[in-house]
């Protein structure tokens, strides 16, 4: 199958957390392979984060660089009980996140992630980036949910990735902007609008029934709300034209697991190369394996 170097496709990469840093694999296997790039990126949460950031003129490998070496959570969070280890850093940290919450909209203000997402972008607009970008929020002011597509592409991203509690809602004029996966994970949509046919979809949402011993924490709960929430709204969304699904053990919360996170991208796509190369391709082959996978697209569990 040859590919079609001038093809024009939309990727659209979905929000997870730590789960996301996926997609980081997945680009820098796209580039291994010489696939071209999308001519539109559009993403949710940590998908808005690599996608933006991508959009914007960083590299995979440079993005999966700065993952790996240099990216500590703790680092760009506001308070300083973050910065504690042991157990007293758990009293200390306990302590200041009721604080905030009782006196904030936010356990974090997201200030330091802004300042952090502004420097890897280079203080990029929209209308400034390499590859066309948009990705979503949710106003919590008006309820609904908005797709966000010029001015600051850093303040995009980071109210695309504001998951309620933990981090304010960023506030633009009089909206207030939370992650956008709580209307939609995988806006596959927003590609459709803009009048793209050929969409790939990475979905890093692996949904699956737990047990009622595995929801023991506050957060554990919290997150598996999200989960549900996200699959009750992804069976309404249109499909896209092929979607990687991305199953596996990782957490959110696995930030410490990146390298491996990100390997497992790289992997599946070599693994599975020749029905991803279809989608890049022209010719009967190719059209056979599309219409054969454009519904189930990839599992790797």
């Amino acid at each position: 199958m040859k590919i079609n170097s001038n093809l024009k496709w939309a990727l659209v990469l979905s929000g997870g957390g730590a789960r996301g840093f996926v997609h980081i694999g997945i680009l820098n296997a796209f580039s291994a392979l010489g696939f071209p790039r999308p001519s539109l990126v559009v993403g949710t949460s940590m998908g808005a984060i690599v996608g933006g950031l991508y959009a914007c003129g960083m590299e995979s490998a440079e993005i999966a660089r700065f993952a790996l070496n240099e990216f500590n959570l703790r680092k760009h969070l506001d308070g300083f009980a973050y910065k504690f280890d042991g157990p007293l850093g758990k009293v200390v940290q306990t302590g200041q996140i009721l604080g905030n919450l009782a006196a904030r909209p936010g356990m974090d203000s997201g200030q330091r992630i802004l300042e952090l997402l502004e420097d890897l972008s280079g203080g990029k607009t929209f209308e400034e980036t390499r590859i066309p970008f948009r990705c979503n929020a949710v106003d919590i002011v008006e309820g609904r949910e908005v797709v966000l597509s010029s001015g600051s592409v850093a303040r995009a991203m980071r109210a695309s990735m504001s998951f309620p509690i933990f981090f304010e809602p960023l506030q633009d004029g009089d909206r207030f902007l939370v992650d956008g996966g709580l209307a939609n994970n995988l806006p596959v949509y927003i590609a459709r609008e803009a009048g793209y046919k050929r969409i790939l979809a990475v979905d890093v949402g692996d949904f699956k029934i737990r047990s009622p011993q595995s929801l023991r924490t506050g957060m554990e709960v919290l997150f598996r709300v999200f989960d549900v929430t996200f699959h009750i709204l992804k069976q309404r969304e249109k499909r896209a034209s092929f979607t990687i699904h991305v199953g596996g053990a990782a957490t959110p919360f696995s930030f410490s697991r990146a390298a491996a996170i990100i390997q497992f991208g790289e992997r599946l796509v070599r693994e599975q190369e020749k029905t991803i190369r279809a989608f890049f391709s022209a010719g009967p082959e190719a059209l056979f394996i599309r219409r054969q996978h454009r519904e189930c697209g990839i599992r790797a569990d």
